[in-house]
């Protein structure tokens, strides 16, 4: 591959990287054709990207991009397959749900929500909460008290007119 394919390669990456708010490092290496298409679909459902990217081009776009990514520098190694997505969670879960039914993908190493996490730290990623679902239980807490006082209102109000129909029929 010559210099100049290799520069368009690395800026195509560094493009799709950044169109993606988090991404994954994963191990596809022995996957069979229709293990690997069965995955291929299962991301395509959840709105994963899966690129299978050569360490060292993957590496220079890192280094091409405004973030230190140094942290995620020693997983690139053997095989690699970037799954990409703009869900935190959405890769940690397809990988745990497809890791059930074969041996791979195994996650190397993952940059979700501004953060890098370790191969060991799968549990952790699957149960994170997306930045939507953190401000949803925000608003549903600050709404609660708001709705828990005009119940009561409604409720006085109701046992309050209860009262004073009875008294004036008396």
């Amino acid at each position: 591959m010559k210099k100049e394919e290799k520069s368009a390669l690395i800026a195509q990456l560094q493009e799709v990287l950044g169109a993606y708010a988090h991404f994954y490092l994963t191990d596809t290496e022995g996957l069979n054709a229709e293990q690997t298409s069965a995955l291929r679909r299962a991301c395509n459902k959840e709105d994963i990207k899966l690129l299978v990217v050569k360490n060292t081009l993957l590496r220079k776009a890192l280094e091409g991009l405004d973030t230190d990514f140094a942290p995620l520098y020693d997983s690139l190694k053997n095989n690699t397959a970037l799954m990409l997505s703009n869900t935190g969670n959405a890769p940690a879960k397809l990988i745990k749900e497809f890791g059930t039914k074969n041996a791979k993908p195994i996650l190397k190493a993952a940059y979700v929500e501004e953060s890098f996490y370790g191969a060991d730290q799968l549990e952790t990623l699957v149960s994170i909460k997306s930045k939507n679902e953190l401000i949803a239980d925000v608003i549903a807490l600050l709404q609660s008290p708001a709705k828990n006082v005009l119940s009561a209102l409604q409720s006085g109000g109701n046992t309050l007119h209860g009262v004073l129909t009875t008294l004036a029929e008396r």
